[in-house]
């Protein structure tokens, strides 16, 4: 039985093999040395997202930075080692506009909260960055002993209530005017309205959500207290002390409390 046999596969003349990695070579250096070369050099630098005293300097470092880059290799690590030294800063991104132009955004760290020690108060971020020059009217206080030190949260505590804060929705955020740990835990008095019990500072978002659907019920319209230490059962409290007073002020005043009736009053010296 006669088998056939394979065709045989040609392969390329060495020449051409030779000829194409010649030119692969030569493609892959030309591209280095334009990738590098003053016909793409940046020469237009655009910064922006900076705010605060630093903005400046930032801003500077940032430029100065970029002068050694050209658009077709901008070095994202040298932007970002320039701004180490300013704690505002998050993150920086930049976007090259062939052949000349380059953008920069910045992005901050935004304020959560202040840390408060004697008179001096310092904003500090989500994740316990001190932004040491950043206004702090407005921002939820949280009482330390002593003035922190470096450029970032070190105290436990005030770490737990930073975490506390950072997990605040926006709403409830803006009522906020203080956190403290008191008996029951993490506790947040409430602007013209009641003070939230955390216990710890885990689950916070369950919590925080928790803690939105009580003070969204008309039923704990008047509560002092709510206590969202166990998210799946929070409670509202105070209810029933907030309606004695409001019954003692209208008693104050003359008026009849609710639940009571007058009684007639009798004289004893009326004759039969």
């Amino acid at each position: 039985m006669h088998v056939p046999r394979p065709p045989r596969v040609r392969r390329p003349p060495v020449r051409a093999v030779a000829g194409c990695a010649a030119v692969l070579l030569l493609l892959g250096g030309a591209w280095l040395w334009l990738r590098d070369s003053s016909l793409v050099a940046v020469r237009q630098v655009s910064v922006s997202g900076l705010s605060g005293p630093d903005a400046p300097r930032v801003r500077a470092a940032l430029q100065d930075a970029a002068q050694d880059m050209t658009t077709l290799h901008v070095r994202s690590s040298q932007l970002t080692t320039a701004v180490e030294p300013f704690p505002a800063v998050d993150s920086v991104e930049a976007h090259a506009d062939f052949p000349h132009k380059l953008r920069i955004v910045v992005h901050e760290h935004a304020p959560v909260g202040a840390i408060a020690a004697g008179s001096q108060r310092i904003a500090v971020a989500a994740d316990g960055t001190l932004l040491r020059g950043t206004p702090t009217r407005g921002l939820p206080t949280i009482a330390i002993a002593a003035p922190p030190g470096g450029d970032h949260l070190t105290d436990r505590a005030a770490l737990r209530a930073t975490a506390l804060l950072a997990a605040a929705p926006d709403a409830l955020k803006a009522k906020v005017r203080r956190v403290y740990i008191g008996r029951r835990g993490l506790t947040v008095p409430l602007q013209s309205g009641p003070v939230l019990y955390f216990g710890g500072a885990d689950r916070l978002r369950a919590k925080w959500t928790a803690a939105t659907v009580v003070l969204g019920d008309r039923s704990s319209a008047g509560a002092t207290y709510v206590d969202v230490r166990l998210p799946e059962r929070p409670a509202a409290g105070g209810l029933e002390s907030a309606s004695a007073d409001a019954d003692a002020e209208q008693t104050a005043d003359g008026a009849q409390p609710q639940g009571t009736a007058t009684q007639p009053q009798t004289n004893s010296a009326a004759q039969p």
